[in-house]
């Protein structure tokens, strides 16, 4: 029997022991993250933010899986300094087939550790651009925006190159990219040594750099991916709703929304709701206009067509008001977003619908509003005034009685009136109207 037990512990113990040295045998974590759409603050801060999250977690690496026509500058640079300094390798993984790194995905590219396409994507197209959207090398203005431009450009080169030679890739096409707007596909991008691997799958470039080197700032290490545990960190539920409102297309409809709402309740005060939803969506609207390139002379000209609009409704000018704010909105909506790039504009299938919807709102709902505060009331002790009706009794200084509407009301004049006689409501003081003789 204590045979019996003993064996049993033993086997029990060297159960445990092989289970201890498989937990602490099993590789570090690989954290995989994905953004596909404009490179704007919400993805930049959930880039940062997943860095520190894999950081903390021990991860061996963090990879993005990128999409991405481009965004802003700023964001841009924010991405690239969580890479610099990041205590793990990023790997930037250019997915899915027919996926892009095109603009600012260029710079990010470069400043991943380790870089990676899948067939059939393209990477390059890195020329900044203004506001204005002016181009390097046009004729200097008296503006200065040429200059700007050039200066923009410059900044732009040296800060990819600095990332080329950081991370041993091609500065000559990196230049190219920024300076010509070069692009090339996944295989040219592989010779011309801009990224490090092709790889159809994560898998497949997971075991494509199981055992290389990475060097960090402080220190190197070795990645062991081929069968590390894969932890997927997802854009919750806050990021996706702030990344859906920096679209042009959304922040422009949440800005008409809150003026249809405002305008709405100051035409009919006490409505609360149209007014309560107008600043929720004017709030919106403001929130996604600071991520985006906002022209405020197109801002103003929108604005301008609301109050043309609104004028339409109290000044007869035969349809002339509603032509200028039709034409003002449509050009102040263009202008809204200046911007090259098709994803920083509000589309032209937006804008129409738009223009012509608000047109109808303001004509038809404000109108009627508006009109319905200055129309006289027919109901109550107010509709009788002005009503004819019949004396049944004199009438004069003493209180009489007349009938209107079918119904008996007490009435004074300041004339003397026969019962008979047929006599107009002049005014209504209490239950009590005061009558003249209809002429």
């Amino acid at each position: 029997m204590k045979k019996t037990k003993s064996l049993f512990a033993f086997l029990l113990f060297c159960f445990f022991s092989l289970t201890t040295l498989h937990l602490f045998a099993a590789e570090p974590p690989v954290y995989v993250i994905q953004v596909k759409g404009v490179i704007n603050p919400v993805s930049a801060k959930y880039i940062v933010e997943s860095i520190e999250k894999a950081e903390d977690a021990k991860a061996q690496c963090l990879v993005l899986e990128l999409d991405t026509p481009g965004g802003l500058m700023t964001s841009m640079r924010q991405i690239t300094q969580a890479f610099l300094s990041s205590k793990i390798p990023i790997l930037v993984y250019v997915y899915p087939q027919g996926a892009r790194a095109a603009s600012a995905g260029v710079f990010i590219t470069y400043a991943a550790h380790i870089a990676a396409m899948a067939p059939s994507t393209n990477i390059g197209a890195a020329h900044p651009v203004t506001i204005g959207g002016g181009t390097p090398g046009a004729p200097a203005d008296t503006s200065g925006k040429s200059t700007m431009m050039e200066k923009v450009t410059n900044d732009a080169v040296a800060s990819i190159k600095s990332l080329a030679e950081k991370r041993h890739r091609n500065a000559k096409w990196a230049e190219e990219a920024v300076r010509k707007s070069v692009s090339i596909t996944e295989k040219e991008a592989l010779a011309l040594h801009v990224i490090d691997y092709i790889a159809p799958t994560l898998d497949s470039l997971l075991a494509l750099v199981d055992g290389k080197k990475v060097d960090l700032d402080d220190h190197s290490t070795v990645l062991r991916t081929r069968k590390a545990p894969i932890i997927r960190e997802e854009m919750n539920w806050r990021y996706r709703i702030l990344d859906k409102l920096s679209d042009p297309n959304i922040a422009y409809i949440f800005l008409l929304l809150g003026l249809y709402g405002l305008i709405f309740e100051l035409s009919n005060p006490g409505s609360i709701l149209p007014g309560v939803a107008g600043v929720i969506f004017l709030i919106l609207a403001f929130f996604a206009m600071q991520t985006l390139p906002i022209n405020y002379a197109g801002l103003s000209l929108i604005l301008f067509g609301v109050v043309l609009f609104v004028l339409e409704i109290k000044i007869t000018s035969y349809g002339l008001l509603t032509i200028g704010g039709i034409i003002s909105m449509t050009l102040g909506s263009l202008m809204l977003f200046q911007s090259p790039y098709p994803f920083l504009k509000v589309s032209l299938g937006v804008i129409v619908p738009a223009v012509l919807v608000t047109a109808l709102f303001f004509i038809f709902a404000v109108g009627a509003g508006l009109k319905a505060q200055t129309k006289r009331s027919i109901t109550g002790t107010e509709g009788l005034i002005g009503e004819t009706g019949e004396a049944l009794t004199p009438l004069g200084k003493q209180p009489g009685k007349v009938k209107v509407h079918g119904e008996i009301w007490k009435a004074v004049s300041d004339q003397p009136i026969k019962k008979g006689s047929t006599v107009k409501v002049d005014k209504v003081n209490h239950l009590t109207l005061h009558v003249k003789h209809k002429e």
